[in-house]
């Protein structure tokens, strides 16, 4: 319901599939949250340079920092090539896990290339298989097709000795 309100806003966490991040997107709620409730008491006993030296860390964190970070990740997301060397696939914001201090890091705006089957998921599937133990030394990423390939692709095959590409020619030759 209050995502239908549009009171919230969920979003999917791009560094932990199946996570979302949930964001309060009305001003005066945020703002309620992060200072009023917080010094009601103060606030009604007329010390409003009490409250405020009270909670200026708390809005700067909770309203004005936020606030920013989308406004940022709404630049990204319009950008030209021009800025990030093609336009964005995806804009996002989302939260690393830091295993070797054991924490989190959170990302306020990344910005990923546009889904491109096949460019990067197979380095990326030999990449995290390494990771887990696997040797991966001998590994040639080898992609199949019945109806021939991008030229992009083919170009990427030829300069990189890991990668090879098979078709009919060669699966009927």
């Amino acid at each position: 319901m209050l995502e239908d309100s549009q009171l919230i806003t969920r979003a999917t966490d791009p560094f932990r599939k199946g996570r979302s991040l949930y964001r309060i997107t009305e001003p005066l709620i945020v703002f309620y949250e992060a200072v009023m409730r917080r010094e009601w008491t103060r606030l009604e006993r007329g010390d409003t340079t009490g409250a405020w030296r009270n909670s200026q860390a708390s809005f700067l964190a909770q309203v004005a920092g936020p606030h920013f970070e989308t406004i940022c990740r709404d630049w990204a997301q319009s950008s030209s090539g021009a800025n990030f060397g093609e336009a964005p696939g995806e804009v996002a914001a989302g939260v690393v896990a830091d295993p070797l201090r054991r924490g989190q890091i959170q990302i306020d705006v990344a910005v990923f290339a546009p889904d491109d089957p096949g460019r990067q998921r197979l380095h990326r599937a030999r990449d995290l298989l390494a990771v887990k133990g696997y040797d991966m030394s001998g590994t040639r990423l080898t992609c199949y097709s019945g109806a021939g390939f991008d030229p992009e692709l083919g170009n990427a095959a030829r300069n990189d000795a890991d990668v090879r590409l098979v078709g009919l020619d060669a699966l009927y030759g």
